[in-house]
Order: C-alpha cells, then sequence, then structure tokens
C-alpha cells in the first residue's frame, strides 16, 4: 500500500470520526445526552451503529471529544517546558495561552455545551474520570523529569495533586461563568486574574520544583 493511499484513508477516517461528532453534538445539545441514542447519531451521520462505536466505544466521548487532548495536557505542558522552567511556570503559562485561545480543553464550550453537560450526570461523572486522568498522567510526568523526585516517592504525586487540583478549579469556574451568561471575553478576562492569584498561592512550595536543567529556575 502506498503512502498515498494510506494518507487518504487516515484522511477519509478523520473526516468520518469528525462528521459522527459532529452529528452526536448536535443531537445531545437538541435533546440531551442522556435522550440521545447511539441509533440516532448514526442515522443522522449514515452510517452503521457499529461504525459510531468503532470510533467512540464510549457514548460520552461522542460529546467530550477532545478527552484524549485533555488527559495528556498537563503532562504535556510539563514535558514540553523551557530550560530552567519548573513545573508551575510552564502549568501556569499553558493556562494562560489556553485562556488566550480560548480553548475548550481550558473549558471554553459556550452555554448550551455547558448547559448540557450540568445536567448530564453520566457526563459530569465521565468529566470528573478525565480529571482524574490528568493528575495521573501528570504525576507520571513528574515522576519521570529531573527534580521530580524520582518514581518511588511521593513528592510527584503530591505536587501534581496541587498542580492538578488549580487547574481543575479553574476550568470549573470557566464552566461556572459560563453557566452564569458571562461572555467569553468577559470570562477569559475574570480567569486570566484569578489565575494569577492561584498560580502565585503556589509558588512558595512548588515554584521551583522540577525545574528543567538549564538556566536558573523560577516560577
Amino acid at each position: 500500500m502506498s503512502v498515498e493511499t494510506m494518507g487518504l484513508r487516515e484522511s477519509k477516517k478523520q473526516e468520518t470520526r469528525q462528521l459522527i461528532s459532529d452529528h452526536a453534538t448536535r443531537l445531545f445539545l437538541a435533546q440531551g445526552f442522556e435522550q440521545t441514542t447511539i441509533a440516532e447519531i448514526a442515522a443522522a451521520a449514515r452510517v452503521a451503529k457499529k461504525t459510531v462505536t468503532n470510533y467512540f466505544p464510549r457514548k460520552e466521548d461522542l460529546a467530550l471529544d477532545h478527552h484524549e487532548e485533555f488527559a495528556a495536557s498537563l503532562a504535556g505542558a510539563v514535558a514540553d517546558r523551557a530550560e530552567g522552567e519548573s513545573a508551575l511556570a510552564a502549568l501556569r503559562r499553558y493556562f494562560l495561552t489556553a485562556v488566550e485561545d480560548r480553548s475548550p480543553v481550558a473549558g471554553f464550550a459556550g452555554y448550551e455545551f455547558a448547559h448540557m453537560i450540568a445536567e448530564s450526570p453520566t457526563l459530569t461523572a465521565r468529566l470528573r474520570e478525565l480529571h482524574d486522568q490528568r493528575e495521573e498522567a501528570l504525576a507520571e510526568a513528574l515522576a519521570g523529569s529531573a527534580g521530580g523526585g524520582g518514581s518511588e516517592g511521593i513528592a510527584p504525586r503530591a505536587a501534581a495533586t496541587l498542580l492538578a487540583a488549580a487547574q481543575r478549579l479553574l476550568f470549573e469556574r470557566i464552566q461556572e461563568l459560563t453557566l452564569a451568561g458571562r461572555s467569553t471575553d468577559r470570562i477569559a478576562g475574570i480567569v486570566a486574574e484569578e489565575a494569577a492569584h492561584v498560580f502565585d498561592l503556589l509558588t512558595p512550595s512548588l515554584g521551583d520544583y522540577a525545574s528543567a536543567p538549564g538556566s536558573t529556575p523560577g516560577a
């Protein structure tokens, strides 16, 4: 099989995945997550039910389709930190960039989507699970990083708990402000200011933790 053929097949798969996700989101917003069936999504996307479940084994992931990116996001920010940059500084920079970009991974999803999640016990539980997975991935990244305390100690897990909790709090704050009817730009301004306070509170204990080798670390 040629590289071109493989590329076309992968592109087709991505198109199909996006098509299913788009129709699912439309139906979820119109009918509610719990009330919408896989059969209805398959019919709307004009694919078989098995095709839907092949792309999305869990119904929740049809709604939370950034779940893989979300779960890996904090670990990725730590892995990509600059020379001399601490884990806290990298995560502060990551979050503020996400706010500037109005990223859905940070919690920017609009009123209808935020309301859909809040009204669904299944999606609320799945979101908690994804936050837990994100914390676990961050702990693993910290354990394997320079200055992270090593995989055998409790320090990486303790740091990950604090750092991920800050990110979870800010995510939930964005959702809260969205449900309160604030505009996206207003939410971004409020949360950027509040995030500074949150990260400043962590600086005395984690300001130099897991600093990448290089220049003098700092948060």
